[in-house]
């Protein structure tokens, strides 16, 4: 049995020991806000979540890939709380499937679509009808985002098509997963052209535009923007708020992008 001076040293000793454990368990972080951003978005994205974790001391966390693959991950259940596609088509195919918040979804960016080559190497290229791209190739590759699935190469291909120039140079294209691994294409050296997004080519030092393509030879380039259904951060929705202020605008805009109102 104990003393009743040995219970107290007991309780004491107990009561310490709970308020050491209760100091030394670390406040619970805030969820971070997960994005799945096209990979032409990174280094505006980059910049614009910096901003975002030194104004609130909360943080937005980016994955970035082709649209398309990020929308079938998404499907397939990857966890995260906003999407921001390079393209229409691929918001669509999320939205049908109930997997955003509809009310949420807005156009966010728009961009351009260019040629590149790498900057050694670079003359300038008059884009137009029937514009002999095959012979500037020779036999190298033009590098692109693959043209069924990767919005910069979908694009891209609309753009040669009503130029009269896909034909002569389908056999010639070198498809990569994403844009920027397009765009890497080019930079080392792997390709003599490339078709990549303005903002990509503006951000890769290793290259250097030589034409644009007109905005009349393929559907808009539209960057739409959602949190998805199964987001249950709290934050999601002011990040996206952030991300469509003025705040953030600039980030966008040094990059080459279009703010759309």
């Amino acid at each position: 049995m104990y003393s009743r001076r040995q219970w107290i040293n007991v309780a004491a000793a107990t009561i310490s020991a709970v308020l050491l454990g209760v100091a030394a368990t670390p406040a619970i972080a805030a969820e971070k806000v997960t994005v799945f951003a096209a990979a032409s978005l990174k280094n505006a994205l980059d910049a614009a979540n910096a901003a975002w974790a030194k104004e609130g001391g909360k943080e937005a966390v980016a994955s970035y890939a082709a649209s398309s693959a990020l929308a079938k991950q998404i499907e397939g259940g990857a966890p995260a709380d906003i999407f921001m596609s390079a393209d229409l088509d691929w918001m669509d195919y999320l939205a049908k499937k109930n997997l955003i918040k509809a009310d949420t979804r807005s156009n966010l960016l728009g961009n351009k679509i260019v040629l590149v080559a790498p900057k050694d190497h670079a003359k300038p290229v008059d884009i137009k009808k029937g514009f002999d791209l095959a012979a500037l190739l020779g036999d190298g590759k033009l590098a692109m985002g693959e043209v069924k699935s990767v919005p910069a190469g979908k694009y891209g291909k609309a753009a040669l098509e009503a130029l009269g120039v896909w034909p002569s140079v389908e056999g010639k294209v070198a498809g990569a997963e994403s844009v920027r691994a397009a765009l890497a294409l080019v930079s080392r050296g792997e390709a003599p052209y490339g078709i990549v997004y303005q903002t990509d080519a503006s951000a890769d030092p290793g290259v250097a535009v030589v034409g644009t393509f007109p905005a009349d030879s393929h559907p808009p380039i539209i960057y739409p923007i959602a949190v998805l259904s199964e987001s249950k951060n709290p934050d999601a929705a002011a990040y996206l708020e952030f991300l469509k202020s003025e705040k953030a605008a600039h980030f966008f805009a040094d990059q080459g992008f279009t703010i759309l109102k």
